[in-house]
């Protein structure tokens, strides 16, 4: 069905302005509903306007000018109970030709100014979507990949973080280190749909929460940084399964078989050196056990606490 409208203007308008205006509504498969074409000798003007017209119409068009806006009959059809009346069944489109005053009671509608009456094709291109509904706005995209990807969300982080936090921690447990360079996980993270300003944003943030320890290059960018202890320990509870039980038996290996390095441990448990390389940061941090740290990446014990022997005797 044809949308149907109602254009309500001064004669004066009709000419100069209404005429081509309707017609070209028309043209566009808008049913325009124009005295002019509608009335004949003989006819009730009263039910033509309101029966045909005004009560059937999809959309209220009011040509506002300064013929228009002194008439007697618009001042009475635009009094506030008229515009309500109309606005329950169809939308009201205001145009305003002239710089003329709108009216009080269509001062919260949205009007469009035509100020050129032979050119005004953008103008009345918004007029016809509005009449069909229609918005001219870009096409919905796909939801990037990062965003329906199923993961642990962490504690303070949104899931993006948690995502670039996540790949960062899942990287560093290929390697016997905790340093993280940006371009080893720069292109899985492109593949997922997260911009640079998200990426970098996102690190600041893990930054300054403590999950990383940021090295930041003179452009503001961060080339580099390291998983922290306690943003190691988040991931490892939320990702690593037996978390826990794995601590545990690092510490009994440690305190059954005297090992006195980390490497050791990795060869005898077969856990990644990184996690044993966490696991002892975690409990030198709780003062049970003491070690030195080579350049090389070796973690040498040189004193277990009493407290560590005592917890799983």
């Amino acid at each position: 069905m044809n949308p149907k409208v109602f254009i309500s203007h001064a004669s004066e308008d009709k000419e100069r302005f209404v005429i081509g205006f309707a017609s070209k509504l028309r043209a566009n498969g808008v049913d325009a509903w124009l005295d002019k074409w509608e009335m004949l000798p003989g006819d009730s003007l009263v039910e033509k306007i309101f029966e045909e017209g005004i009560k059937e119409a999809d959309a209220f068009i009011i040509v506002l000018s300064n013929h228009s806006v002194n008439k007697p009959w618009v001042r009475e059809e635009l009094n506030a109970s008229f515009v309500k009346r109309i606005g329950k069944n169809s939308k009201i489109i205001p145009i305003v030709l002239d710089n003329c005053i709108v009216p009080e009671c269509l001062q919260s509608t949205i009007w469009e100014n035509i100020n050129n009456h032979q050119n005004y094709e953008e103008s009345f291109t918004r007029i016809l979507n509005s009449i069909l509904g229609l918005f001219d706005k870009p096409a919905l995209g796909h939801t990037p990949s990062y965003a329906t990807s199923k993961i642990n969300e962490l504690q303070g982080l949104l899931k993006i973080d948690t995502l670039i936090f996540t790949q960062a921690c899942q990287t560093v447990l290929s390697k016997d280190h905790k340093s993280v360079n940006l371009s080893e996980i720069y292109d899985d993270l492109k593949a997922l749909g997260i911009s640079d300003e998200d990426i970098l944003d996102s690190l600041e943030i893990l930054d300054s929460k403590g999950y990383i320890k940021a090295t930041k290059a003179i452009s503001g960018m961060i080339p580099f940084f390291t998983i922290s202890t306690f943003g190691f320990n988040e991931f490892a509870q939320a990702n690593i399964e037996n978390y826990e039980e794995i601590i545990n038996d690092v510490c009994i290996k440690l305190i059954n078989h005297s090992l006195n390095n980390n490497v050791d441990v990795a060869d005898m448990t077969k856990y990644p050196l990184a996690l044993v390389n966490h696991i002892f940061d975690l409990l030198e941090n709780k003062g049970l056990i003491k070690t030195a740290k080579r350049i090389e990446g070796l973690y040498h014990i040189v004193n277990i606490s009493p407290e560590l022997k005592r917890m799983f005797k």
